[in-house]
Parts: structure tokens; C-alpha cells; sequence
């Protein structure tokens, strides 16, 4: 039987998905369950008993956004079991025999873990991010008890003419209620500089369609007594919406929303390094799915009669923890602006496809 080109590539490709498939299941249960167990010990009896079904839900929850991180190794993983299962039954080999190139059935896998890194990026990692943000919130209501709804609140908004700091004791939500108000407005200079221009007291604020309602405000100009009235609105450039995810951790932050944040951000007079820099790690993702899979398959081609099959094998997954732990080097040092964020981003899963690139290059062509 004559075997075409595409009957190759298909067979191996879902050979490999299926095999990546059973990895992520296998991450996914052991993340979870580590999750649940973190969760049971961080209950506290003060606030009342948390049943096991609402603990493993918050574990459900959680588990997303950390399955998404580890997702290169069920890559790395998945390709280096399923190429080592087609070299043990000798199907690689027979493939080979038959003029059939290793490039043939290596680049459609790696193209498909690049499909599946775009659909990472453009839709799990959204679902992933309100999943954590709900997370948060419940947990907050579960676990931190009554503790959790007053900590300190500060934003920030403005423009290249006037700047707002505000300081909040509490937000009492649904949306943006905050508690123990204090606004201060700075006057931006030509040289750059803030010049302090007026402070507000106020007992709530409440953000609704881009304006701030205050009530019970008293506010001060420099020099000048304070001047109270009952309630006040300002004009915002934050919505009810976006007001808190500014000062959110920035993988909390959905893939669409993160450009629109980072403008403004920066018109905030805030740094957004750790904003453009997750940005850019979501576009890298397609690469450095396909670049973990390059790399899983140059160390799984070895033929079977020259040995040593199984510590080439662990070379592999050494070298790949080696470029996870060099990822999380280059995001600290992008997070630090010791690095741009686009090479700290792009560095390390462009130096892991050079290096599977060259290992086949190596094995299939000598």
C-alpha cells in the first residue's frame, strides 16, 4: 500500500495530539488536586466551616490560569511519549526506510501545537483570566473573612494635563464602591512635573458611565479652608469595568484587553513594563508550543539499535525545564526593565526552537 505525503502527517500529527492530550490531563489533575490541598489548609475555622465541594470548585477555578503556564511541558511531554511509542514500534523507522523524511512529520505536529498556542492566546486565556478573577473574589468572601473587604485601594487616572490619585479605605461592590474616599489633583507642568491643585474628602465614590459620584465631600485648595457639599461628580477615564484591573497582577489581565490597558496605564503616568510584557509572552505562545514540541521530537528520533533511547529521552526533558526556568529568568528581568519585554518574551522559546532545529538537522541529515 502506497503511503501519501498527507497520510503521514496526519496519522503522526494525531498521534501527537493525542499524546499531548493525555499529558495535559494527567498536569491538569495533579495542578488541581495541589490546589485543593493549598486551599484546605488556608481556611480559616474563625470564619465558619467551608465544605469540600465549595474548596474543590475554588480549586476548578484557580487551576486554569496555572494549567496555562505549564502547558509548554504537556507540549514537551506529550510529542517526546508519542514519537518515543512510533520509534519503539519501529513505525518511524519504517517511515524513514520509505524515503519519507523526519521534517515531514515533525513540522505539521509543531504547526499544530502553534494552532492550538493562537487559540491559547486569543480564547482560553480570556476564559482563564475571569476564572481567576473570580476566583479571587470568592475566595476573598470565603476565606479571608471580614478582613478581606477593607484593604487600602489606590488608582490612578489623568491625562498630560492633570493627573488624579485616589486613596480608598475599602470597595464594598457590586462594581466600583468605594469607602473612605481621598482625591488628590495634581496639575501636570510643562516640564513634566505635578503641582498639587486640589484634595477631596469624601465619605463613598461611585464610578458609573466614566464619572466619579461623591458623596459627603469636603474639598480643599491650597491655603484655602475646606469647602463641604453634599455630593460632587468628576469625569473619569476609568470604567466600572476597568477601574480595578489596572492594578491587577498582569496574568489576571484577558489577551484583548491588555493593549487598551496599557494606554491607559501609561496616560496615568504608570509603568506598564509588566502589561506589554505579558502581552508580548501571549504572542509568543504559538511559537513556544511548537517550539517544546521541535524540540521533544529531535530528542525522541534516535534509532532504537544505537541505545541509550531512555537518557536521551531525560536529556530532552532536562533541557526543557532548563528553557522553562530561562523563560521565568527573562519575565523577572523584563518585569525589572533590565530587559526590553519583547526579548524577554521572544528570547527563549526563538532559543529553543533553534536548538530542536538544529538537532534534527543534526539526527535526520547528519
Amino acid at each position: 500500500m502506497r503511503l501519501f505525503p498527507g497520510q503521514v502527517s496526519r496519522y503522526v500529527t494525531a498521534r501527537t495530539m493525542m499524546a499531548v492530550g493525555g499529558a495535559l490531563v494527567v498536569l491538569s489533575a495533579v495542578i488541581i488536586l495541589s490546589n485543593f490541598v493549598e486551599l484546605s489548609r488556608s481556611v480559616n475555622p474563625a470564619w465558619g466551616e467551608v465544605s469540600a465541594g465549595t474548596l474543590f470548585g475554588l480549586a476548578l477555578l484557580e487551576s486554569p490560569g496555572v494549567i496555562l503556564i505549564v502547558m509548554p511541558f504537556a507540549f514537551l511531554f506529550g510529542v517526546l511519549t508519542a514519537f518515543m511509542n512510533l520509534n519503539r514500534r519501529s513505525e518511524l523507522i519504517a517511515l524513514r526506510a520509505a524515503g519519507v523524511s523526519a521534517w515531514r512529520f515533525v513540522m505539521p505536529a509543531a504547526a499544530a501545537a502553534a494552532v492550538i498556542g493562537l487559540l491559547t492566546m486569543a480564547a482560553l486565556n480570556p476564559i482563564a483570566s475571569e476564572m481567576s478573577a473570580t476566583f479571587e473574589r470568592l475566595k476573598a468572601q470565603l476565606l479571608d473573612g471580614p478582613a478581606g473587604a477593607d484593604k487600602t485601594i489606590w488608582l490612578r487616572q489623568g491625562d498630560k494635563h492633570r493627573q488624579i490619585i485616589i486613596r480608598a479605605r475599602s470597595n464594598q461592590g457590586p462594581g466600583v464602591h468605594l469607602r473612605g474616599v481621598s482625591l488628590f489633583v495634581n496639575k501636570v507642568a510643562p516640564d513634566g512635573r505635578l503641582q498639587f491643585s486640589e484634595r477631596f474628602e469624601a465619605t463613598e465614590a461611585v464610578l458609573r458611565h466614566k464619572t466619579w459620584t461623591l458623596t459627603g465631600v469636603r474639598s480643599f485648595g491650597p491655603g484655602a479652608l475646606g469647602v463641604s457639599s453634599p455630593t460632587l461628580e468628576l469625569p473619569s477615564d476609568l470604567s466600572e469595568h476597568t477601574a480595578l484591573e489596572r492594578f491587577s497582577a498582569a496574568n489576571a489581565i484577558p489577551f484583548w484587553s491588555l493593549p487598551e490597558l496599557i494606554v491607559r496605564t501609561e496616560a496615568a503616568g504608570i509603568s506598564a513594563t509588566a502589561y506589554r510584557l505579558q502581552l508580548q509572552q501571549l504572542l509568543a505562545t504559538p511559537l513556544m508550543y511548537a517550539a517544546m514540541s521541535v524540540l521533544a521530537a529531535a530528542f525522541s528520533l534516535r534509532l532504537l539499535r544505537l541505545g541509550g533511547m531512555a537518557q536521551f529521552a531525560g536529556s530532552g526533558v532536562a533541557l526543557g525545564f532548563v528553557f522553562f526556568f530561562f523563560n521565568q529568568l527573562c519575565s523577572s528581568l523584563g518585569k525589572s526593565d533590565v530587559l526590553p519585554p519583547i526579548v524577554a518574551a521572544w528570547a527563549p522559546p526563538v532559543m529553543a526552537l533553534l536548538v530542536g532545529i538544529t538537532l534534527l538537522c543534526y539526527t535526520e541529515d547528519g
